[in-house]
């Protein structure tokens, strides 16, 4: 299975949004200092809810720090509206129903869950610089207290 690491150029997409359609290099190019990349396995479940309304909470900081957000599933376009709309999350959520962006990324593949393994979305994080390498690559990451982690990460917290 594939894993990105830091430095490598970040595979392109092109991806249907809540927004429209849109492409990792036109949200690389809108961003001051790169893009939020994170991949969860099913809009408006309990861990992926706790997830993007931990995202919607921290917007305008990360905004304020340069960074915008893209949140990917395999949902369909009405369920993340639903989701979109339900949590009044303030950023485009992508769907990847074949998950061909999502093997790219190494965020489809070989998931444990009590004791079977399964093929599944594996909750993961990237940023994207705005050289269109990976400054950050975080895989099976915990949905809370996730965005607080990042921001450390990203030295947005002393």
């Amino acid at each position: 299975m594939i894993r990105l690491e830091v430095g490598q150029e970040a595979p392109a997409f092109t991806i249907e949004t809540t927004e429209g359609e849109v492409t990792l290099a036109q949200l690389v190019e809108a961003a001051e200092k790169g893009v939020i990349v994170y991949f969860y396995p099913k809009a408006m479940t309990p861990g992926c809810t706790k997830e993007a309304c931990d995202f919607r909470d921290n917007l305008n900081s990360l905004k304020g720090a340069g960074y915008s957000v893209i949140g990917i599933s395999a949902d369909k376009m009405t369920s993340l509206e639903k989701f979109k709309e339900k949590d009044s999350l303030n950023f485009p959520l992508g769907t990847d129903p074949d998950h061909s962006i999502m093997k790219q990324w190494g965020t489809y593949g070989s998931k444990m869950n009590y004791g079977k393994v399964f093929q599944g979305i594996i909750r993961s994080t990237f940023v994207v610089g705005k050289d269109g390498k990976i400054e950050v690559a975080q895989y099976n990451v915990k949905a809370t207290g996730h965005v607080a982690r990042l921001r450390k990460t990203l030295g947005l917290d002393a």
